[in-house]
C-alpha cells in the first residue's frame, strides 16, 4: 500500500489551516488548538515546513508563522517531499545505484515511469484546491480493481500444491 507519513499529513493540514487566513501571523499553539493536534507535534511539523522553505517564521512577542508564498504555488508534492524525503515508488525511483538487481531489473523503467506519473498527479493538486469542497464523496471500494483470473498453474503454492 502506498501511504504518505503522519506527518505528511498533519503538514497539509496546518498549511491547508493557514491558508483560511494568508496575512494573519499563527501561532503554533494557535493551529494546534484548531486543529486538534499536540503543540509540540505542529512545533516540529512547522520547523520542517519553515526549512523546507514553505511557511516564514516570524521571532517576537507577535511573531509566529505566515505562508512563504502563496497557496496556488504550494502542490501536495512539496509538502509530502518536505516532510518525507523525495516521493518514489521504489528505491530506484529516488536514486539510482541503491539497488543490487537495477543494472538487470527488467521492471525499472516501468516503475520510474509509474513514479513520474504519481509526481505529476502530486505536483496537480495545490494547497487552495486542498480547501475547496469536493462535489461527491469518494468511494474507495470503488476504485479498486478486482485481480484478474489466473491461470490453474499460477494459483499453486510453492511446491506446487492447490491452494
Amino acid at each position: 500500500m502506498l501511504r504518505m507519513s503522519k506527518m505528511a499529513d498533519y503538514g497539509t493540514v496546518i498549511l491547508t489551516t493557514m491558508v483560511h487566513q494568508p496575512e494573519r501571523i499563527q501561532s503554533a499553539a494557535g493551529i494546534a488548538a484548531v486543529i486538534r493536534v499536540p503543540v509540540p507535534t505542529v512545533s516540529k511539523i512547522l520547523k520542517i515546513l519553515t526549512r523546507e522553505g514553505l511557511v516564514t517564521s516570524l521571532r517576537g512577542a507577535k511573531g509566529g508563522y505566515l505562508l512563504s508564498r502563496p497557496p496556488t504555488e504550494i502542490t501536495i508534492s512539496h509538502i509530502i517531499n518536505a516532510m518525507d524525503g523525495p516521493i518514489g515508488m521504489t528505491e530506484c525511483s529516488i536514486t539510482p545505484g541503491l539497488c543490487s538487481q537495477e543494472s538487470g531489473c527488467p521492471v525499472r523503467a516501468n516503475w520510474q515511469r509509474v513514479n513520474r506519473v504519481v509526481l505529476d498527479a502530486l505536483d496537480q493538486v495545490t494547497l487552495d484546491q486542498m480547501i475547496q469542497p469536493v462535489a461527491e464523496t469518494v468511494n474507495i471500494s470503488a476504485l479498486r480493481r478486482p485481480l484478474p483470473q489466473t491461470a490453474p498453474a499460477m494459483n499453486r503454492g510453492i511446491n506446487g500444491e492447490q491452494p
